[in-house]
């Protein structure tokens, strides 16, 4: 008999530059997100909690995002952390 989780699990395609793909896909594997990685083909990633979810954006965000809107970003959260009442 299957047992049921709690979690679902939801297969999302991924658009991502074809030259960051890769690196994309070692970094989700790192992070023992399921995906897959085919020529040519869009990568496709298992989300099945919150967590990845907010890891994946993560991980696409550090590869699209321009370095000045990494910057702002970072700055924000440092003013939002340290800032003095």
């Amino acid at each position: 008999m299957k047992s049921y989780s709690s979690e679902i699990e939801i297969n999302h395609l991924v658009e991502v530059n074809w030259v960051d793909r890769w690196q994309v896909y070692q970094r989700l594997e790192e992070l023992n997100i399921p995906c897959s990685c085919a020529a040519n083909q869009p990568l496709k990633v298992e989300i099945s909690n919150p967590t990845a979810a907010v890891q994946l954006w993560s991980v696409v965000r550090r590869f699209t995002a321009s370095r000045q809107d990494q910057i702002w970003t970072l700055e924000c959260c440092w003013k939002s952390r340290y800032q003095q009442f």
